[in-house]
Order: C-alpha cells, then structure tokens, then sequence
C-alpha cells in the first residue's frame, strides 16, 4: 500500500480490533477447493514475493500473471495504464463486477529471514540504490486474485453478467488507478457496476477479516514549503531574515490546524516530515524547506486544510518581515491517494454475506485508517458504483497473543520485517472474494 500505509493498521488499538480466529467448522465447497490449490498458490506467492518489481516496473510480474488468466480463458489485454492488465470475462446478461489487486513492491529491504526472501536490488527513480520487498503483501493480493479467477472460471454455471479483473501498477505511489481510468479502462471495457479488493493487515490475526463502512482510508497529500529569507554570517543576524527561524514558526503554527480548526469529530493529520536548511553552524541560509503529509477524510476537510498551510505560511512570513517576493512558496504534488469510500449500505451487506459464510467471530467492523489506497479511485470515477474494500488479518495467532499480552511488537505494514502468514492470507481471500463475487453475479 502507499507509502501512507505504512503505519496504518499499527494505528489500529489491538486490544480494541484484533480478534483471534476461532476453529472452523466444516470446509464448505469452495474452501475446500481453495485448499486443494494451496500448494500451488503458495509456489506462486514465494514467486511472487521472492521478484518483486518496483510501481510501474511491473513487467516481469505482470506478464506471469496475463499468462495464467489467459489459460483460465479471459480476454486478456495487457499494458493499460503501463504496466496493467485487464481480464473480461462474459457470462451472459448481469451486473460487470470489477475485482481488482495490485502489484509493485517498495524500496525496502527485506529483513525476513524467510527463506524465498527477496534479494532484489535495483535504484529508485531519484538514483537511489535500495532493496526491494513486497512489503505490503501485494503478493498474498495477486495470489488471490488469482485462486479466485480460478475458482470464478469454473463456476460459470453459478453466476451470470461479467467479470474484470485487474492487475493494477504503481498504488504505491498513488498513480496506477488513475493512469488505469485514464487509458480508458471504463470505456474500452465493461464499466462495471461493482468493484470490491482487499488488503492484508498487519495488526489482525490471521484468517479475520476487518471492515468499515463509509470513509476507510483518507486522502494523503505530499506538500513542499520552500521558506524563504535572507542568507548572512551567523554572528550578524540582523543583517539577514533568517529562513529557519520563519521555518520553525511556520511549523508551530501549522499544529493549530488540527487542534484549534478542525472539528475533533472529523479526524485530519498534519505531519511536518522534514526539516531541511543550512549548511554550516556560522551562516544563516537564505533558504528552508519542509515536507508535509497531510491527511483527511472529506474532500472539503482536504481543500480546508491545504488553505490553511498556505494562509499559516503567508502569514508567518508577513509577521517576520518578509516583502512580497520573498513570501514562502506552498507547491502540493500532483501525484495524490483520494480518500477510499465504502458506501455503508453495500458495505454491510457485504458484511453481512461474509458474516453468514465465515464464523461470525472472524468478520469484525474495524475503524476508518488515515493511510492512502488508490483503489477509491475507482468508485470516485464513477459513484454509482457499489464498491467494497476489507482486511485480511496476517498475524499468526502466537505473535498476536504475545502482543496482546505486551511481550512483543508486531511490525507493520511497509517494515522490513512484515511477513504475514501467507497461506491463511490468500486462502481467507481467495474464499471471500468468491462468495462476494457469487453473491454479486446470482442469477436471477
């Protein structure tokens, strides 16, 4: 998930969410049929989490997966939005169900210790040599989607409308749904009336699954403060404007959005990420910089708070002294995650479908995130869209209990030590989007 995700499902309170997967009854026909293909899912998720590619480098990764929807008989078309791929399958008149999972890595090195670790190496696209993990468990996503193409395939007879299935690039940083949407995934193919995804998580045991309806994940900004001043020797400051000090009241200040102009009810975040000025202890520069991540739910809470940087900014610099040309420059990315909304009616019905396959105990509501998945693009392309995204818990049960317990840290997504316990993972998944898509696509 997006560099924002990688604190999110630590933010969730573990004694107030993590639940610890019951013992199951008897497998019902389409778990049994997931667990006859484990072995060869896992073959494919070692694969998988042993190669990973970085966001829109998705080729190799891309390719192996085209290849098998191809067997399974799905109109495959390859390179939408760089590296994505779009699998139709039409079954007769019905709702266009879309199932989407993601595919690139992160620039980190794994500190696993399993055995398939990765080992790849490569530079990012500023130069810098790193590592590269599927620290996000995209793998357990594209295995799953895979098992559940699969096990759609079979079942022609059990459903009827269409099927698209995607394999989207780049949702690590913020890219691949739009340049998907933008390569006219609604328009050369089915413009679906049902999207629904999933995602592991980091802080539920394995085998539960999470959900929220409404707001799940926020929208997450990457905004740039070049400060400006009046550079000079440290020992005669009142011949300069000092950049640093500006820079510092600016931080200050931007604290009181949140605490002081939000209302505590709609929760934001405005986080100062760097702090970047100066070279030497004897001179003042005549520039600062700070990196801010920005966070909210609502669109409008969104447009509040970037105001609100760029008023605190202007502001401060007016305050110092500063004349017109010198007046700090607020610059937001392009490249942004818009909040994930679950409509809250088809969210519980979801639920609700979930709830009466699986052990009630193991589908649980879990609170909204302030991490960033690009998914949301989709249902925001089009909001008559019933769209649906849950968590898949990946904490082995021990590691959960000595959490709850306090005797250890669980690692969270994005860390170089997550390894989730896979199997439980994409067979929970793989289970769970068959049943949602059954329950979708019922003839009538």
């Amino acid at each position: 998930m997006r560099h924002a995700l990688a604190a999110v499902l630590a933010a969730f309170s573990i004694s107030s969410v993590a639940q610890t997967a019951p013992a199951s009854p008897a497998p019902g026909p389409i778990a049994q049929a997931v667990a006859a293909d484990m072995g060869d899912l896992m073959t494919l998720y070692r694969d998988l989490h042993a190669n990973p590619e970085l966001s829109e480098h998705e080729v190799n990764t891309a390719a192996k997966l085209a290849k098998r929807l191809k067997a399974m008989k799905f109109d495959v078309t390859e390179k939408v939005g760089g590296t994505g791929v779009v699998a139709v399958m039409r079954n007769g008149s019905g709702p266009v169900l879309l199932i989407r999972a993601d595919m690139d890595g992160l620039p980190v090195v794994e500190q696993t210790g399993l055995p398939f670790a990765s080992k790849v190496r490569t530079k990012t696209p500023e130069g810098v040599e790193t590592g590269v993990m599927h620290a996000c468990g995209h793998d357990t996503h594209m295995t799953a989607f895979i098992e559940t193409a699969k096990l759609l395939s079979s079942m022609k007879d059990q459903w009827q409308g269409t099927l698209v299935m995607i394999l989207q690039p780049a949702e690590e940083v913020g890219k691949g749904a739009r340049m998907m949407l933008e390569d006219g995934l609604y328009t050369r193919f089915p413009r679906p009336t049902h999207a629904i995804a999933f995602h592991d998580a980091a802080n539920l045991s394995a085998g539960v699954i999470g959900y929220t309806p409404g707001y799940a994940l926020a929208n997450v900004d990457s905004v740039d403060i070049v400060v400006k001043g009046v550079g000079g020797h440290g020992a005669y400051p009142q011949t300069t404007k000092d950049p640093i000090v500006l820079a510092a009241r600016i931080v200050t200040s931007l604290q009181t959005l949140v605490s002081r102009e939000q209302e505590p009810q709609d929760p934001a975040v405005v986080t100062v990420g760097s702090f970047q000025a100066g070279a030497k202890h004897n001179i003042i520069p005549d520039e600062a910089r700070l990196l801010l991540t920005v966070r909210s739910y609502s669109d409008e809470t969104r447009e509040r708070l970037i105001k609100g940087i760029e008023r605190i900014a202007r502001g401060e610099a007016i305050a110092a002294g500063m004349p017109e040309d010198h007046m700090p420059k607020v610059t937001v990315k392009d490249e942004f995650t818009p909040s994930t909304y679950n409509p809250p009616a088809f969210a519980e019905t979801m639920a609700g479908k979930l709830r009466a396959h699986f052990p009630a105990e193991r589908v649980v509501q879990t609170p909204a995130v302030m991490g960033g998945e690009d998914f949301g693009r989709f249902y925001r392309a089009d909001k008559s869209i019933n769209s649906f995204i849950f968590w898949v818990g990946g904490v082995p049960a021990d590691q959960m209990a000595k959490a709850r317990a306090g005797q250890i840290s669980l690692p969270s997504i994005h860390s170089p030590f997550w390894a989730p316990q896979a199997d439980k993972v994409i067979g929970t998944a793989s289970e769970a989007m068959t049943v949602l898509a059954l329950d979708i696509l019922k003839k009538d």
